[in-house]
């Protein structure tokens, strides 16, 4: 008797195959060399670089995190050591890695982007961009460049035209309606979105009377985004063409299976890595399972059923 061939963990973005779709989110793995020894880097699909921007940027003030019942704030200021830094140093350490590589680009303005964005056009190592609209846009009175389709569009459209490699554009959910800036992004070029990144949040410290964070808001990450990303990802898979990889606060294979479900093509996690550095092989094991008990051959199999 021969055994039932075991489920395709393959996914297909932007024309490059994945042998999984677990990813790791920009911010919470560094370049990859900072996990190195706790975690099988074999089990990771995709990594999603810490923030680029054209300059070093020491980010903000301490303390940059605080811990909330369902998760942390944080309020880094996207600290990184700049564009020509991360070509010399941090390029080696993406060539070193047994999965793609995908270099999240922020800045201040348009022109910041750009300048990432081209630079890596002649970076093999890199395999695409994801660009970190969250940022506020110095241009435009300090409006974070995803919160108004037209600028999310123009921006994308901008950095499309520099850049010839796939093109994810990470979609923030502090927006009205979150399908029309992902229909805005898929005009413009996107080649798949990011959904979602951090909610705004606050903690305050009762007894000092102000913000525990000393920049006042941050972002709100962990299992306490889960359902606002689930129904994101549903809302704009249905919205538009392109591949949607879902993220926030996923901690275990159940959470996962939740965002193939509702329609992602992929998905990263985050948070969880700062508590469970090595918990992707057992969301992709727990993924695994799951298909063979519902009898799903491969993960496009998981789409369509609401």
């Amino acid at each position: 008797m021969t055994s039932e061939a075991a489920p395709d963990l393959t996914v297909r973005i932007a024309g490059r195959q994945f042998k999984n779709p677990l990813g790791v989110a920009s911010g919470t793995f560094g370049f990859g060399e900072e996990y190195a020894g706790l975690t099988d880097m074999n089990s990771i699909g995709a990594l999603f670089t810490k923030a680029v921007t054209p300059e070093p940027r020491a980010g903000n003030v301490p303390p940059r995190l605080a811990e909330t019942p369902a998760g942390m704030i944080n309020a880094i200021g996207l600290a990184n050591p700049g564009l020509k830094m991360f070509l010399r140093e941090k390029v080696p350490v993406l060539q070193s890695l047994p999965c793609p590589a995908v270099v999240n680009v922020a800045g201040s303005t348009v022109e910041d982007y750009l300048l990432v964005a081209e630079a890596m056009e002649d970076v093999d190592a890199v395999w695409g961009i994801e660009l970190n609209v969250s940022c506020p846009n110095v241009d435009h009175g300090g409006m974070a460049f995803g919160t108004d389709p037209k600028v999310l569009e123009s921006l994308t459209s901008a950095v499309r035209k520099v850049c010839s490699k796939p093109l994810i554009v990470k979609l923030s959910p502090n927006v009205t309606d979150i399908a029309d800036t992902a229909r805005a992004a898929e005009a413009a070029g996107a080649d798949a979105l990011s959904c979602i990144n951090t909610l705004t949040g606050m903690k305050v410290d009762i007894r000092n009377k102000r913000p525990v964070i000393p920049r006042g808001t941050g972002g709100l990450s962990g299992p306490a985004i889960r359902p606002v990303g689930v129904a994101a990802t549903w809302k704009v898979s249905h919205a538009v063409k392109i591949p949607v990889i879902g993220l926030g606060g996923i901690s275990s294979a159940e959470d996962a299976l939740e965002y193939l479900l509702a329609g992602a093509s992929s998905i990263q996690v985050g948070t969880v890595l700062f508590s469970e550095p090595d918990a992707p092989r057992g969301i992709l094991k727990g993924i695994r399972e799951y298909m063979a008990e519902e009898g799903l051959k491969k993960i496009t199999d998981m789409h369509g059923f609401f």
